[in-house]
């Protein structure tokens, strides 16, 4: 009698839209289920990984988290994600559920796409694609750009190429998804949501189940049991660059930097984000996040930031013998000033 296959959900959902938060409440209310975590990120510092070691959870020990950092877990199927499933499914001791958080600008289908792979396909299923979307930048337009100006741009000129790198990434994760978390409605006015329900609408010719959240706060039952197999149906779900692949195209992240700031403890938290936020809007900056040394302070400072909106809260204790330090991660398209991004940190920090 064949095994009952491991359920495994992927977490998707652009820059800043509340990831990490969804997971960090999900292991905290996981009702007794034993769950490995497999996070990858864009950029070198692990920040989500070191937020969800920290969370004390004990549905997701420290050995049940793995990171893949500064690599797009859809363009390393075969180098990184499949050799760390067969390690993980090679384990003594088992898990019930998978999670596995992609980075904000990874797109969902080659990494489903992989759980058909020979070895996986017969001891894993995917549960469910969960898109998570910052409701509140949706409502402000961030990742649509102005449809009629673009009609009009392309009737006077039949070669134009006007699409958005965002809004295509955006688009691609709405695709995949078998479930749309519809996030930070606290900061939505309600009569925004029929609009921001059409938006995600028009990203898919298929009807998705969306539902509202705040601060990623929802039962762990309609996140995980969705049961939907969508290593069986994703081929149906094709993405922006798949069908550029097959024109004879390439799929990168050349639309996208990445970068670590190191700075020097600060001294006023309030001042600091202030700081932080000018530098955001001065230089475009897609997304910031990491962690921030503040003088007198035996705590860590998580800092969170996705245009003008920045949050922070401490943590944990900083280790014995761990660096103090003020490390950044900062996410913008490319050509980003990395230079004056720098030193605008460290001088933010005086």
């Amino acid at each position: 009698m064949q095994a009952q296959k491991i359920p495994a959900t992927v977490i998707t959902g652009f820059l800043g839209s509340g990831k990490t938060t969804l997971i960090r409440n999900m292991l905290m209310n996981a009702n007794g289920r034993k769950i490995a975590l497999i996070i990858n990120e864009f950029g070198d510092l692990g920040v989500d990984g070191d937020v969800l070691k920290g969370c004390g959870a004990e549905a997701c020990s420290e050995e049940d988290i793995v990171e893949l950092t500064n690599g797009c877990i859809c363009c390393t199927v075969a180098d990184d994600f499949i050799p760390t499933m067969e390690k993980l499914l090679a384990r003594d001791r088992q898990v019930d559920h998978i999670v596995i958080e992609t980075s904000g600008l990874a797109l969902p289908q080659p990494l489903v796409q992989a759980f058909n792979w020979p070895g996986i396909k017969t001891r894993v299923t995917v549960d469910g694609v969960v898109t998570v979307v910052d409701s509140a930048a949706v409502a402000a337009g961030r990742f649509a750009d102005d449809e009629d100006a673009v009609q009009a741009q392309r009737a006077a000129d039949d070669n134009l190429d006007h699409d958005n790198a965002l809004e295509e990434v955006f688009e691609d994760q709405i695709v995949a998804a078998d479930l749309v978390v519809l996030n930070k409605m606290d900061l939505v006015k309600p009569e925004a949501l029929a609009g921001i329900r059409d938006s995600v609408s028009a990203a898919t010719e298929r009807k998705v189940t969306m539902i509202e959240a705040e601060n990623g706060k929802l039962p762990i039952e309609v996140l995980l049991g969705i049961g939907a197999g969508t290593e069986d149906l994703i081929a149906a779900r094709k993405s922006h660059h798949e069908i550029e692949h097959e024109a004879g195209g390439e799929h990168d992240h050349d639309d996208f930097d990445s970068f670590v700031a190191l700075s020097k403890s600060i001294r006023n938290v309030s001042e600091f984000s202030a700081n932080i936020a000018n530098i955001i809007a001065d230089h475009d900056i897609l997304r910031l996040k990491g962690f921030v040394d503040v003088e007198g302070k035996p705590m860590r400072l998580v800092v969170q930031a996705v245009g003008s909106r920045i949050d922070s809260y401490f943590d944990r204790a900083w280790a014995s013998g761990e660096e103090r330090s003020t490390r950044l991660v900062v996410i913008g398209q490319k050509g980003i000033d990395r230079d004056a991004i720098s030193k605008a940190i460290v001088a933010a920090a005086a």
